[in-house]
């Protein structure tokens, strides 16, 4: 389900400043980041992760983010990546092959995925997240 924070301080109440943050209700780190956002009044669009994956654009995008990282952007403690055994692969797989793999199973990607205007986010960090949306 989508859900659409409104009012915010620092990114404005346009649409097109809303943030996309691909989620599972039952993360726990999903749940703090979206306490600190409500705190900081960030507007946000919830997606679940599981049903709507990211793209392979945003993934792309978040690559570059992460300074080229792929790693980064899996759920290297999630039970999909032990039982695909992604871990053992991954050093050889081509970021391509990662990238659709990623945008085919939402369960593989960290949480939560925050797609901006800007640089995007992956994991809660609450130093880093201060620093970006402060």
């Amino acid at each position: 389900m989508t859900r659409l924070r409104a009012g915010t301080k620092s990114l404005g109440t346009k649409e097109s400043n809303v943030i996309k943050v691909y989620q599972y209700d039952k993360c726990g780190t999903c749940q703090k980041a979206f306490r600190f956002l409500d705190r900081h009044k960030v507007a946000y669009q919830k997606v679940a992760i599981r049903d709507n994956p990211p793209t392979a654009e945003e993934l792309k995008k978040m690559l570059e983010d992460v300074g080229g990282n792929i790693r980064r952007l899996f759920n290297t403690s999630g039970q999909d990546y032990r039982s695909l055994k992604i871990g053992e692969r991954l050093d050889s797989m081509p970021n391509e092959e990662a990238i659709a793999l990623l945008a085919s199973h939402g369960n593989l990607v960290k949480r939560p995925f925050v797609v901006t205007g800007k640089r995007g986010l992956v994991g809660f960090n609450e130093e880093e997240w201060k620093k970006y949306f402060g």
